[in-house]
């Protein structure tokens, strides 16, 4: 994949999970309102997180880290890519359903493995209840990443990345449909509108998985159901993803102790998730894009010998994603109150609901750039089948991530769960940088790369005054209903206006070059 067509592979996978995004905060705009941070949603937020703590386990977060680099070399080398395809969909599959049958059954100690503090209220029943529902999108979504990392490896990134879109249109459905026709007092209608999104996860997991099936079928290979075997190539690939399931759960494990931490703050858990919303943003779209372009195309670069292209390949990734990121973290840091505001700030979501979302905001922010170099990083592993190493940096991290959250959780509250999580990023950032340095040309920052990296930085530290600037200015817009949102857009577009005028006088990058990706998307 040439380096132009890479960055339009990425900006191809970026735009759809904008799209993505965009939806979720609409679900998230929603269940704010209707939900506020109150019982019912604290309950369906940790019911939800559970099948996804687990599908970043078996699926994105370890299965496909090994299996998309073995499966993009066959295709390289002209083995029978589909039908180790097909071998490891019919594994996963297995191993998922007897996964999905023993949850029902522990439920909940997973909940309580999860949220602690909500074992002496009613929180503790309605979770149960709406998890038992969600987690069997466990088995869907992860085998429509299977599916997906099939697709990513064939240069086909549309409909893998149009997939999450399903899932927040359904969910939107779902509370839609729960507001039609509420009868009973205010907390029946909220445990109706949890019940409904509780049942929205897996239909939209099912519709994700026959969406990616059919491009798979499409692309040539058939991902058709058949009884699970252990060949030499499956063995090869649960040896390879074995460490890299075991850092997938140490990432877990500072998720949970994340949310063990918010569990005891009434309101906490919905701050943070809503917090998520915001930073996942710039992250799902940058940093999810690179990882999912990047991998392949390492895969294959280093299965042909091409030492150079890969490292130009890196840089270009790595480049873009840090004039999109760098700039969206100082975003983050300075406005948000009036993004958390103007986005959440309705029905029984009020103004200490948005105070203590927009510092989680900021606290997040710091650490945006780091989420992101991490999913630059890390395919300089994977590509090379070198799982182990990954692992180890994890375990460095999580105790990192324990020592903060645990121990300052004291003296700073909840907030201690969010800045835990950034300083742990920037402690794997390290980490993965160091491990790199002895991987040889392809895993070299070049001169233009480090060229480019301060002008980044100053360009959206001088952005970040213009945003001060226009919040000052606009900011008494933003309370009055009907402007608010038209005041937030002038302040984020002039602010964008900013960074790109800037950035490109500075020579950070080169307009250019967005242009073309985007005609050869």
């Amino acid at each position: 994949m040439k380096p132009i067509r890479l960055i339009a592979g990425f900006l191809t996978v970026g735009v759809w999970t904008l799209l993505s995004r965009v939806l979720g905060f609409v679900r998230d705009i929603l269940i704010a309102g209707f939900l506020g941070a109150g019982p019912v949603a604290e309950a369906f937020l940790i019911a939800f997180a559970l099948p996804n703590m687990f599908r970043r386990f078996f699926a994105e977060g370890a299965f496909n880290m090994a299996f998309v680099p073995m499966f993009s070399k066959k295709l390289e080398t002209g083995a029978d890519a589909e039908g180790f395809a097909r071998d490891a969909f019919a594994g996963l599959a297995t191993v998922l359903i007897v996964l999905t049958l023993v949850a029902q059954v522990i439920m909940p100690w997973l909940v309580l493995a999860m949220a602690g503090g909500f074992a002496d209220d009613g929180r503790l029943d309605l979770a149960v209840n709406y998890g038992r529902i969600t987690f069997v999108y466990i088995l869907f979504i992860s085998l429509a990443a299977l599916a997906s990392g099939v697709l990513n490896a064939t240069g086909r990134f549309a409909a893998a990345a149009a997939a999450p879109v399903l899932l927040n249109v359904i969910l939107i459905a779902a509370v839609w449909l729960s507001t039609t026709d509420i009868l009973g007092t205010p907390f029946v209608a909220q445990e109706r509108t949890g019940l409904y999104l509780a049942w929205g996860v897996p239909i939209a997991g099912a519709a994700q998985l026959a969406l990616v099936w059919v491009a798979a079928r499409g692309a040539g290979i058939n991902l058709r159901p058949r009884l699970p075997r252990m060949t030499p190539e499956l063995k090869r690939l649960t040896v390879i993803a074995a460490p890299a399931m075991l850092a997938g759960g140490v990432v877990q494990v500072n998720l949970l102790v994340g949310r063990q931490v918010a569990s005891f703050y009434d309101g906490a858990i919905a701050w943070l998730s809503y917090a998520d919303r915001l930073y996942q943003l710039p992250l799902g779209v940058v940093a999810i894009a690179l990882g999912v372009v990047l991998l392949p195309d390492l895969s294959r670069r280093l299965a042909a010998g091409d030492d150079a292209g890969g490292r130009d390949a890196f840089n270009r990734a790595s480049e873009l994603a840090l004039a999109l990121t760098i700039p969206a973290a100082v975003a983050l840091i300075v406005i948000p109150v009036p993004l958390v505001s103007v986005l959440f700030e309705r029905g029984l979501f009020d103004s200490d609901d948005t105070a203590a979302t927009a510092l989680a905001v900021t606290v997040y922010g710091l650490g945006l750039p780091a989420f992101v170099l991490q999913k630059a990083l890390q395919p300089l592993f994977f590509a090379r089948e070198d799982t182990k190493r990954p692992f180890y940096y994890a375990l460095v991290a999580m105790v990192v991530n324990a020592a903060v959250a645990i121990g300052l959780s004291i003296y700073i509250g909840y907030i201690a769960a969010a800045l835990a999580t950034s300083i742990a990023a920037w402690v794997m950032v390290w980490q993965l940088w160091l491990g790199s340095r002895k991987m040889g040309e392809a895993a070299q920052f070049d001169p233009r790369f480090k060229s480019r990296l301060w002008r980044i930085v100053l360009a959206s530290l001088l952005m970040g005054v213009v945003l001060y600037i226009l919040m000052l200015l606009v900011g008494p817009a933003l309370g009055l209903p009907g402007v608010r949102y038209a005041a937030l857009a002038v302040i984020v577009v002039l602010g964008m206006v900013s960074y790109f005028a800037i950035g490109q006088m500075l020579g950070a990058f080169r307009l250019a070059d967005f242009k073309t990706a985007v005609r050869r998307g």
